[in-house]
């Protein structure tokens, strides 16, 4: 009778929730003390088990690596084509694999799904019953639904041009032999920043220059219509006192007479008296 390897960690209500928030951890755990049988069957449990989709914390372990070399290889072959391999990979080694249940099946065709949205975010329906070995489109559309429904893969069916778009996928264990193209494909990303962040630190230059030529324009103008307002309250005041100075000698000139035209005028009165009194008499 196999053991049931979840019963010592389901005693643990922090456990419990420390497994809710990292699926993977129960099994770490109790891989430290499984052996023989126990070891296989945990294994299968793992790879069988909801919300559990990387296995590279296992595959470490000296418990479960030192089934690479026995007579249970297959458990662990197994264990690392659900790490790093897809369908089509255990179809073409299934003799060297332990047989998988349907469950154990379909958990394979979603990892394979996110492998192949790794490479393209469009999926033609083509490749994708090819890749799961499945027969109709209706079956293909089901098992993405479910991988959509799992939070494996967040995307759309295009059943109009028989592809899936994909938004968004789960991450899947690194190889070893993967670690130095990584780290080349990112000092790539940060090369491409480090030029990025030097354009714009370009630009801001230019655009402060722009800014400080603009502002000096700014201020000459401000000084020259200063200026000219000056000049003209100056000429205007001019204007002003110019203004006054000839209506004061108009009142000058109608409110003080020339006094010499009016003796003239009195004069030639005198004189037209006399000759008129003369003519008379």
């Amino acid at each position: 009778m196999t053991p049931d390897l979840n019963l010592e960690f389901e005693n643990s209500p922090h456990q419990q929730q420390y497994s809710a928030q990292n699926p993977i951890e129960q099994y770490v755990l109790l891989s430290k003390t499984a052996r023989g049988a126990a070891c296989l069957e945990l294994i299968k449990q793992v790879l069988e088990a909801p919300g559990v989709y990387v296995f590279g914390e296992l595959l470490v372990l000296p418990r479960i690596a030192e089934l690479e070399t026995g007579p249970n290889a297959s458990y662990y072959n197994t264990l690392k084509l659900f790490a790093y391999g897809t369908y089509r990979e255990y179809l073409a080694n299934e003799n060297q694999l332990i047989p998988l249940t349907p469950v154990m099946r379909k958990k394979l065709q979603h990892l394979t799904i996110v492998s192949l949205a790794i490479k393209t975010k469009c999926i033609p329906y083509k490749e994708l019953l090819e890749e799961l070995d499945i027969k109709n489109v209706r079956d293909l559309e089901d098992l993405i639904i479910e991988a959509i429904y799992g939070d494996i893969i967040h995307g759309k069916l295009d059943q109009k041009n028989k592809q899936l778009e994909v938004d968004y996928a789960i991450g899947r264990d690194i190889r070893t032999g993967n670690i130095a193209e990584i780290v080349g494909t990112l000092q790539e990303w940060c090369d491409s920043c480090e030029t990025v962040l030097a354009c714009l630190e370009n630009q801001i230059d230019r655009a402060n220059s722009e800014k400080q030529k603009r502002l000096k324009h700014k201020d000459a103008i401000d000084t020259e219509i200063a200026n000219l307002k000056k000049l003209i309250k100056v000429q205007a005041g001019n204007d002003s006192d110019e203004a006054m100075a000839i209506e004061s000698g108009r009142e000058m000139s109608v409110g003080n007479p020339d006094p010499r035209k009016k003796s003239t005028k009195s004069k030639s009165l005198k004189v037209s008296g006399k000759s008129w009194f003369k003519n008379f008499s």
